[in-house]
């Protein structure tokens, strides 16, 4: 062996020394650009992930750990999902693990879900994994309480348990939940309105679910309606007396304004009326004021003399004394 490194010339020499440099720094390479434990991680649990891959996905920044556990995942479940829809799926907010963990729960169940529709499911906010899972098993919600009022005029409030069940193939586009039990509230209202009296649906509440089943709840809708039944019912207000109190009270109101009119009214007429008096006060100054001229001018003309005007004057002055010994002596009286 050593005549053999002693036969090797100089270039030789040279030759082996970069080949050794390339290999090592080969090797250097990958264990910088590679991360090597997610490679030997995916490959001993029977997914292969080719080194370039992981290397774009450490140079992107991506969630190497969850990418590599979700990938790890599909392929033991056999699912048809590549690396790149997972860190695309990632990328725009979804949740691969609710996707994978829907999907799987769905070939369990032998339920056609197709990986774009979990995906869009999980990308609108909603659990696709719990979705499937309403899909096998039925879920019970229950409306809040609804105040409806009765044909006598008494109020009822009430609360109805509904049983749904996921439509998944129609579940984008459609109606939800809320939409379901927004329907179930004004069905309560109309149905409470239109079918008898509160003691009637007292006896019977099925009328009620009989009703509201009558009014396709879930019509366009994500969920289908398996069954309904009135949880609760209770008294509440009986709006007709309380009808006839505001009517009462309204009526009392309306007098109270009409005798404000009638009051007021009057004043006004009192006011016209002392208005008028001092305008005749008025006018009676003016004409009184206007008989020294008219003497005198006919004391002037001649067709009166100073004598007549002093018995005139006589006459009103004694006229005068007799009022004032009347009103004194009615006074006494």
């Amino acid at each position: 062996m050593f005549n053999l490194l002693g036969s090797i010339s100089l270039i030789g020499w040279i030759a082996l020394i970069v080949l050794l440099l390339l290999i090592i720094g080969f090797i250097v390479a990958i264990i910088i650009l590679v991360p090597i434990k997610f490679w030997f991680k995916a490959i001993t649990d029977g997914a292969k992930i080719p080194m370039v891959k992981l290397a774009g996905l450490k140079q992107s920044k991506a969630d190497i750990a969850q990418i590599v556990d979700n990938y790890i995942i599909i392929k033991k479940a056999g699912l048809g999902i590549s690396i790149d829809e997972i860190q695309t799926h990632i990328v725009a907010g979804g949740n691969i693990s609710n996707v994978i963990n829907a999907l799987i729960a769905a070939e369990n169940a032998k339920i056609d879900v197709s990986v774009d529709l979990a995906k869009a499911i999980d990308l609108s906010g909603k659990d696709a994994c719990e979705i499937v899972k309403n899909c096998i098993h039925p879920k019970v919600v229950e409306s809040g309480e609804v105040c409806a009022i009765a044909k006598d005029g008494i109020e009822l409030k009430v609360k109805v348990k509904v049983t749904i069940k996921a439509k998944i193939s129609k579940f984008l586009g459609n109606a939800g939940e809320e939409t379901i039990l927004a329907r179930i509230s004004e069905g309560i209202v109309g149905g409470v309105g239109s079918l008898g009296t509160h003691q009637e649906i007292l006896k019977n509440p099925d009328l009620i679910s009989k009703y509201l089943l009558t009014k396709k709840l879930d019509k366009d809708s994500s969920y289908e309606v398996i069954s309904l039944e009135v949880s609760s019912i209770d008294f509440g207000r009986n709006i007709g007396v309380q009808l006839k109190l505001d009517e009462i009270e309204i009526d009392k109101k309306m007098s109270g304004i009409r005798a404000e009119e009638i009051r007021a009214q009057s004043v006004l007429q009192e006011q016209e009326m002392r208005i008028k008096t001092e305008e005749m006060k008025m006018e009676k100054i003016k004409a009184e004021a206007e008989i020294p001229k008219m003497i005198a001018k006919a004391v002037e003309e001649g067709k009166m003399s100073l004598m007549d005007y002093y018995k005139m004057q006589n006459i009103i002055a004694d006229t005068n004394m007799r009022k004032a010994w009347t009103n004194n002596t009615d006074i006494e009286n």
